[in-house]
């Protein structure tokens, strides 16, 4: 049961400046993240969704600083992730995680994967052999693998179990939030369904909090708690599941959906989506998403909407609901 706000983001940006030339004159930015604001309560998953380039790998790296932000502000159990020195930020970065779509990007191919997660223990200032040998082991343990196997190295492990391995060394530290970002969309499916009952398992019994960043809707309803939909660095809808999947709002959340229910007998019909999503560059005036909308209005390319509160716990960026 999820518990109070252990993580508050609030108006979040990170722009990349785009240069030319010899002199590197800017020419303009990338706006990956551009304003967004959520929480996430201690033991809580939130499931992000969104097309390929929306901003959410971006914003899951941006809230544990792997991407310096440009703007907002990032409140993690009381302590301001913005203005930490780096030092003071590498010891929180112990409650705060993250796990890789590829976990071959976390293992170093000529390191043991035992190695691998001692590292993350040896970096947070734990240096006896005894105990880095049986925390190892027990991490190992708790993601399904002998403590044995801690002496073999990746290229020896399958898809799953690298992921398995990711996931302990997300863990070393006892933390109280992981930002999982697509970790089962290279897996096969039998082996996704392993690697979330595993997930779902560490969450029940430490009370673990997940940002769960997918563009797989069908894992994130058995997934989640509350759910947002990212598109084109802003929030656009956020909403609890029951509610999120019973009563879409947002045009776009409208379309993605319809691709799962199109899939069931009785569904419904697709909305297609026309022309691709718009560069971060150079953004739409307006509402972000009016170029493809099917219920866009005159007020769509002339204003953008706020986010805001339709219903308890859901909120909606359109001006279908202003």
């Amino acid at each position: 049961m999820a518990g109070g706000a252990l993580l508050q983001v609030k108006d979040l940006r990170k722009y990349y400046r785009v240069t030319t030339g010899l002199m590197r004159r800017l020419s303009g930015e990338i706006r990956a993240v551009d304003g967004v604001s959520l929480s996430i309560n201690s033991g809580e998953v939130l499931g992000l969704v969104g097309e390929s380039g929306c901003g959410k790998s971006t914003l899951g790296k941006t809230i544990l600083r792997l991407e310096e932000p440009t703007s907002g502000q990032i409140n993690f159990n009381g302590i301001d992730v913005v203005s930490l020195h780096r030092r003071d930020l590498r010891e929180l970065r112990g409650k705060m995680q993250i796990v890789f779509q590829d976990p071959d990007s976390s293992l170093d191919p000529r390191m043991t994967v035992g190695g691998s997660i001692e590292e993350a223990l040896v970096v947070h200032g734990i240096s006896d052999p005894a105990e880095l040998e049986e925390r190892v082991a027990r991490l190992m343990q708790k993601v399904g693998l002998e403590a044995g196997f801690g002496e073999r190295y990746p290229h020896e492990f399958s898809g799953g179990q690298k992921q398995r391995i990711g996931i302990a060394r997300a863990l070393a530290m006892d933390p109280q939030l992981v930002i999982a970002d697509e970790p089962v969309s290279a897996l096969d499916v039998s082996v996704q369904a392993q690697i979330l009952n595993l997930m779902m398992d560490i969450r029940d019994r430490d009370g673990l909090a997940y940002l769960f960043v997918s563009h797989d809707l069908s894992v994130v309803k058995y997934l989640s708690d509350r759910v947002a939909v990212m598109y084109l660095g802003k929030i656009v809808e956020l909403a609890d599941k029951e509610e999120f999947f019973r009563n879409p709002l947002h045009p776009y959340t409208e379309a993605l959906l319809s691709a799962i229910a199109t899939l069931r007998p009785g569904g419904s019909n697709r909305i297609l989506l026309t022309g691709d999503v718009p560069s971060p560059l150079n953004p739409p005036a307006g509402c972000s998403f009016h170029t493809r909308c099917h219920r866009v209005m005159p007020v769509c390319p002339q204003m953008a909407p706020e986010l805001t509160q339709t219903a308890p716990g859901h909120y909606v960026s359109c001006h279908l609901y202003a």
